[in-house]
Parts: C-alpha cells; structure tokens; sequence
C-alpha cells in the first residue's frame, strides 16, 4: 500500500508568485456566473468598460487588440503582424524571456540579432545605441525589450532606450513586452513612443492565465500593412472588421467581467496609488533579503540597484545551498508558494512575487516563512530580514 500524500498545512494559501498572481474575490465573483452570448447586448458594456480600462492603463489612446492566449500569444500577434520572412529584429537580452522572445522568432524565420548583456546587470543602453548607429542600412525592423524580467528580478528604462533609438534616428519599431509590470509599474505606451506593447492577464490585472493583448501605435498599423508573415488566428486586419476589433472566435465572456471589476479596483485606489504600492512592497523586500544576505547567505540576483524590479525580486542561494529544496520546505511547512529559477536559474534562484492583489501582512507572512525555512534547512543567512521589512513599512 502506497503511503498517503501529505497533507496541505491549514489556513490560508500564501501565493507569492511571480505570476499568476492572487486574484481577488471580488473577481473571483465577476467571473462566477452562468454563459453568455458574446454578441448579446447585456454584454456589450460589459466588454467596453474592460476594453477601455486596459487602454487608461496602458495609457494609450491607440490600437489595442486581445486574444485568447497567454502572454506567448501576444509576443507571436507582434512579431507575426510587423514582420516579414527574414526581417531583422534587436532583442535586448535580459533573462529567460527575452531569449524565449528571441527564440520565437527565429521560429519564424526572422533574423534575430541578440544584444548580449549580464543576466544580472541588463544591457548598457550606449551599446543600444552603439548597435543602431552601425545598422546604417537600416536592417533591424524592430527592437524587442521585456520591460520587467520576470525571471531575474530587473526592469530596464524604456524611456532611455526610446532616447537611444531617437538619437541614432533610427526608423526601427519599439516592441516592449510590459506582461510583469503593467499595472505594477510606471508605464506609459504613449509617451514613451511604443509602437507594441504586450500583457497579458494573470499579473498586475490580477485575472486567471488565457487573455493577452498588444497595444499598438499608428506607425506600427502603417508597418503591419506591408508585413507578410503568415498567420490567421493573430491578425489584426481581420480584427479590425470584427465589432469588437479584437478575437477571432469566441470571445472569453467570463474573464471580461473579472477584467472589468479589475479595472474598477485599478481605478478605485488610484493607478499612481497602485504603482506606489508595488513600490513599498518591494523595497521592503529587498531589505529583508538584504540582511539575508549577511554571513554569506541568500541575496539579490540584479546587482544594478537602478533596475531593481519593484514588482518580482530574485533572490540568489549561496553556494551548496539548493533553491527548490527551500521552496519545497515553504511549500510543504506553511503553505506559501514562491516562484523558481527558470533556464540556468533553476535551482540556483528563487523568487518573491510582490505584485497584484497584495499588502503588507500578505508580504510579510511569506517573508516570514522563508526566513523559518532557511533556518530549518541549515542554509546560511543574517536574521532579522522580516524585522527589517517591518520597521520599513513602518516608517521607521
């Protein structure tokens, strides 16, 4: 006889991962309801409040089209939509994503020319530069860019890199994938002049994986009129004859009333007042991790203090010590969920998510179970991380 699984520790689930992220109630019961045809009229403002919220969001008054898809759907909708057979792109690398992104198109027969930098530190934006005034051709069709490296724990400066396409005068597109730091951290499509921008659902919107979206600028509309990829599900121009100028097929009724009570939250504390608060939460944060890192322990794998994340924070185990066996002890002894190191990282990082639907008590319950737990497995460290983040958030 097999012997039973372990039981899963009482009380309440902590979910402090990356993505997806908490969803709160009040969502939870948006979405609780019977079907609904996506062409009935009851459904109709529905749909508008959402489709117009996620625009206030990304602070755009441009294109914007959704998917049925994850975040993977929306980076194939922007490079199959701008893109032609061998097209050149500029992926900025900066972690797992964007190789994943770089990956995907070379999937498409794209020429993908990758900006090498230091997983830890992120390109330097002279070498963007540097990489644009070369390119006197004028070969790269677009430079790609994870905003907010979910996998390393670092946000680079879209503004500085839109400052470096500018002053190269370079007529590339400017692709910005925005999925771990919309509605999270400052963004603004507009006036940081890009041309795609692709979310997606299950962070800082606080909604279940399986809707995407990219949006899209007028010069980017001119540059999808002459682009010849194939593809049928993701295009644009189709969408544009659909009533809703989004989806082709079946609509995800469900999820638009959770995105709509969403965005209603969104708007209810204020999107400066989100941004501020992912800001809090993540400095203390990081000086919990700070004092872990004395006496040789655990500490933050971005070592650029400009780009730290304020919405996901990596964390480095110290040599000999393994990153899945202290999630598993946070996992199996208090029920908190942390996320792991992805590509290279496994094993070697784990990560805090501290975005979406989250305050004080939440962050510091799974600040406190990973400092338990680096003393239950042994691993080297300084105590008193939690303490730090509370006389932080304190004001102390």
């Amino acid at each position: 006889m097999s012997s039973p699984a372990a039981a899963r520790p009482r009380g309440r689930h902590f979910f402090a991962n990356p993505g997806p992220t908490n969803i709160p109630d009040s969502i939870l019961r948006a979405i609780d309801r019977g079907s609904i045809d996506f062409n009935d009229p009851e459904f109709t403002p529905v749909y508008d409040a959402a489709y117009a919220g996620v625009k206030r969001v990304l602070r755009t008054s441009q294109h914007l089209f959704m998917y049925n898809a994850s975040g993977h759907g929306a980076w194939e909708a922007s490079l199959t939509n701008l893109m032609s057979p061998g097209d050149t792109i500029l992926v900025l690398e900066s972690g797992y994503f964007s190789d994943e992104w770089a990956e995907m198109a070379r999937g498409h027969g794209l020429n993908v020319r990758v900006l090498a930098a230091d997983w830890r530190r992120g390109v330097d934006i002279a070498d963007v530069r540097k990489a644009l005034d070369a390119d006197t051709a004028h070969a790269i069709k677009a430079v790609c860019v994870v905003h907010n490296e979910t996998s390393t724990g670092m946000m680079q400066s879209l503004p500085a890199i839109r400052d470096a396409i500018d002053a190269a005068r370079h007529p590339a597109l400017f692709l910005a994938d925005t999925i771990s730091s919309l509605g999270s951290l400052e963004f603004r499509m507009d006036d940081w002049k890009i041309d795609c921008v692709v979310g997606g659902s299950q962070k800082g919107l606080m909604l279940p994986t399986g809707m995407s979206f990219t949006g899209v600028s007028e010069k980017a509309m001119a540059a999808h009129a002459n682009a010849k990829l194939r593809r049928f599900y993701f295009d644009w121009t189709m969408m544009l004859n659909r009533p809703q100028k989004s989806f082709i097929g079946t609509i995800p009724v469900h999820v638009f009333y959770g995105l709509r009570e969403s965005i209603r939250l969104i708007d209810e504390e204020g999107l400066d007042n989100v941004i501020a608060r992912h800001t809090r939460l993540a400095e203390a944060t990081r000086r919990a991790v700070g004092v872990w890192a004395g006496n040789n322990g655990p500490h933050l794998f971005c070592t650029a203090p400009d780009r730290y994340s304020n919405s996901v924070t990596a964390i480095l185990m110290p040599d000999g010590s393994s990153a899945d066996a202290l999630r598993k002890t946070v996992r199996d002894r208090f029920n908190v969920s942390l996320g792991g190191g992805l590509g290279k990282l496994g094993g070697r990082v784990f990560r805090i998510g501290h975005l979406g639907d989250l305050n004080e008590p939440m962050l510091l319950g799974a600040l406190t179970a990973i400092e338990m737990a680096l003393r239950i497995e042994g691993i080297p460290h300084g105590r008193g991380g939690v303490e730090a983040a509370m006389a932080f958030l304190a004001g102390e």
